[in-house]
């Protein structure tokens, strides 16, 4: 079933139909690539040859502005190879100075497990020693000093971020190599939580300098609005914005769906996506629904 057979459906349903307020279609796009304008080592290239990666114009035009020392933000969509963006200087870095460090925060642990795995596989092929660890609430004790002292990424959460840095005398040496702060994920980091990880990132700075640091960041987040405005205030630092995607997309359409039209109220935002995942599903229309916690998802479906 294609995408246009369930706008039909929606448009002659009388429990739909009023509640789609908009539709938008964009045409498809071809692949852009593009070229460092320095070679990459001769390590990571053959590891791009190995995976059979050719970089978009957008991971090209990241990894010269993170080379060129700037703070910056990614925000091309989902699937468009922003890890592998900020992935390859920082590997570029550890590879030209064994006392660099970073530190990759994550918003979840399974999108810190997911990222683990790729960092692993990039060091174990490169054999660049950048011997990646998460260090996190689940980290066992006897674990912790071993990752502390020889990780040269460690991948964690702003939650464990506030308890280490009580700690931050035992963890100086990382403290004082540390180039990147990566934050994935980014635009998760808003209202009264935002505003408590903007203090907390403040603070690490502060004792990075103290420590004799000045790491860059680098954010990845979704398609948001002002995005340099909001690294800005996350951050306190001023940023360069990656935004013109260079990977190769299909036609996509986009239908805007009101679940408050008629002002009555009666049914939850909840239960209108609850129906319509089912009408999806009824239609053999390939669906993927996003929730906000996971209990809901475990309701909705």
């Amino acid at each position: 079933m294609a995408i246009a057979d369930l706008i039909r459906i929606l448009g002659v349903n009388p429990m739909y139909r009023n509640r789609v307020v908009h539709i938008d279609v964009t045409g498809p796009s071809e692949a852009r690539y593009g070229t460092p304008g320095s070679p990459l080592s001769p390590s990571l290239a053959a590891y791009l040859d190995q995976k059979g990666i050719r970089l978009y114009s957008h991971q090209s035009e990241a990894i010269d502005r993170i080379r060129a020392g700037k703070n910056v933000i990614i925000t091309t969509p989902t699937a468009s190879g922003k890890t592998l963006a900020f992935n390859i200087p920082v590997f570029e870095k550890l590879e030209m100075d064994t006392e660099a460090r970073a530190l990759y925060l994550y918003p979840t642990k399974a999108l810190s497990n997911d990222q683990l795995a790729t960092l692993e596989q990039m060091a174990l092929f490169t054999g660049i020693p950048a011997k990646p660890a998460i260090y996190d609430g689940d980290t066992p004790q006897s674990k912790r000093a071993v990752i502390r002292d020889n990780a040269r990424i460690i991948v964690s959460n702003p939650h464990e971020l506030h308890q280490v840095l009580s700690w931050h005398a035992k963890w100086r040496p990382f403290f004082s190599g540390l180039q990147y702060i990566i934050i994935d994920e980014a635009h998760r980091y808003r209202g009264v939580f935002g505003s408590h990880i903007a203090l907390l990132l403040r603070r690490l700075l502060r004792l990075c300098l103290f420590y004799g640091s000045r790491p860059q960041f680098v954010l990845s987040t979704a398609t948001i609005a002002n995005p340099k405005e909001f690294a800005g205030n996350l951050t306190g630092q001023s940023f360069d914005v990656i935004h013109e995607d260079g990977s190769p997309h299909g036609r996509k359409t986009f239908v805007l769906y009101n679940p408050f039209y008629d002002g009555i109220g009666e049914r939850s935002a909840h239960q209108e996506t609850k129906d319509l995942l089912l009408s999806c599903v009824k239609e053999n229309l390939q669906t993927l629904c996003f929730t906000g916690s996971r209990k809901m998802a475990e309701l909705v479906t």
